[in-house]
């Protein structure tokens, strides 16, 4: 019972403030989903990795470990996912990426703040940083058929992540003043991506739904096992073993559909995929959860 109860209290808030932005839209409310997507991306985000990895106590070894663990287990995904594609005769261009990276952003963050309070945060962050990087090079390959390291590099939140690691391993730290405002500004972005998360699922426009259930139910279930086998292979401590794997399996993000969308891949597959996923998560990421605490 007290164990159904922690897990509640830590997924709730999370799916309740999706919902808010679920209901916002069917009220016929409006949304600029483009201005709160940009301001989350180019400056709530990198102020929440920044002052993340700046503030965190966690050893940069313990970090590099969950870094490798991370590349590790997104391979391994990537894998069996692409073997599966090929068996299954389905489009890699469409599938793979969304398959592969999960929605670490919106929910990954909040759920292992909530979990585990900012040691959570912290590793949470570079898993989130892993998969950006990935999702803004082979990512944007696998969907576009060309990436760009350039684009990477220019990403607020990668460098935000980069400079953030610069001041972990030195042990710098901004000014007081400077770091409450960051804070603050990075205090936006967890309410504001689920709440848009919310917004994004009402709008989607979905047919043939069962492929979209039967692949999500795989992902759960490939990359919670991935993300379980990195842990162990590279000894992660409980915390970082258990953010890996919350991270890991994190339903397909709205980006994925947004990224369809812009270069030319079938987006209706990928709209399915991040509705089935996402409504499947409310009952997975409790279990996994459960699971890890």
């Amino acid at each position: 019972m007290n164990l159904a109860l922690t897990v509640l209290n830590i997924s709730a808030p999370v799916f309740i403030l999706a919902a808010v932005g679920f209901a916002w839209v069917k009220l016929g409310f409006e949304y600029r989903v483009e201005f709160v997507t940009r301001i989350c991306m180019t400056l709530a985000v990198p102020c929440l990795i920044f002052v993340a990895l700046m503030k965190t106590q966690i050893d940069p070894e313990a970090l590099a470990a969950l870094t490798l663990a991370s590349l590790v287990a997104y391979t391994l995904v990537a894998i069996v996912f692409l073997v599966i594609i090929k068996l299954f005769k389905l489009d890699i261009q469409t599938f793979l990426a969304p398959l592969v990276f999960g929605n670490t952003g919106n929910l990954g963050l909040p759920l292992a703040m909530f979990a585990f309070g900012e040691i959570g945060l912290g590793y949470a962050v570079v898993v989130f940083a892993v998969m950006a990087i990935l999702s803004f090079t082979i990512g944007i390959w696998l969907v576009s058929g060309g990436g760009s390291l350039t684009k990477v590099i220019q990403e607020p939140l990668v460098a935000a992540t980069l400079l953030g690691g610069l001041f972990l391993w030195h042990g710098w730290e901004t000014p007081v003043f400077m770091t409450n405002a960051l804070e603050l500004i990075g205090q936006m972005a967890i309410p504001m991506m689920l709440i848009t998360l919310g917004v994004a699922v009402a709008r989607l426009e979905t047919k043939a739904m069962n492929l979209a259930i039967v692949l999500s139910i795989a992902k759960a279930v490939v990359c919670a096992a991935a993300g379980w086998w990195a842990a162990v292979w590279f000894g992660l401590e409980p915390v970082a073993a258990a953010v890996l794997i919350l991270q890991i399996s994190t339903p397909v993000a709205v980006t994925s559909y947004m990224l369809a969308v812009k270069y030319g891949a079938e987006a209706q597959p990928v709209a399915g995929l991040v509705v089935a996923s996402t409504v499947l998560s409310v009952v997975t990421l409790p279990l996994i959860l459960a699971f890890v605490i």
